[in-house]
């Protein structure tokens, strides 16, 4: 395997193993993982990229997005109530008032383009 393809796999594979730990840990979003490991391995790995996108699980979130750039509805309310959470439980813990501007800041930014990507 050539290096560029190797570091694609291993791209791919930290993505998807992190993609995995999110689907059990909240505060790790899981799809921006698959969809790039989807990519990484589709550049290094076509049988595993080909089983990413075969999924019951996966399948659809990926081609929802390489079709239209599109979130399905139930992520999107995941995602934002997610990132709710952990502003809120930021808030319960006492986190300094920097710490909460940047967390809302960043969440701000994501939420907006969540919000602002097609719906499947």
């Amino acid at each position: 395997m050539s290096p560029r393809r190797t570091m694609w796999f291993a791209i791919g594979t930290v993505a998807l193993t992190l993609g995995f730990i999110g689907i059990a840990l909240p505060v790790l979003p899981t799809t921006p993982f698959v969809l790039l490991a989807a990519f990484a391995f589709g550049k290094s790995a076509p049988a595993i990229s080909n089983w990413l996108e075969t999924s019951q699980t996966f399948g659809p979130i990926i081609a929802d997005w390489r079709d239209r750039g599109a979130i399905a509805p139930r992520f999107k309310i995941l995602a934002i109530s997610m990132m709710a959470g952990v502003l809120l439980l930021s808030v319960a813990l006492s986190a300094a008032v920097i710490v909460l501007f940047v967390q809302a800041v960043c969440m701000a930014g994501a939420a907006a383009f969540i919000l602002s990507r097609p719906s499947s």
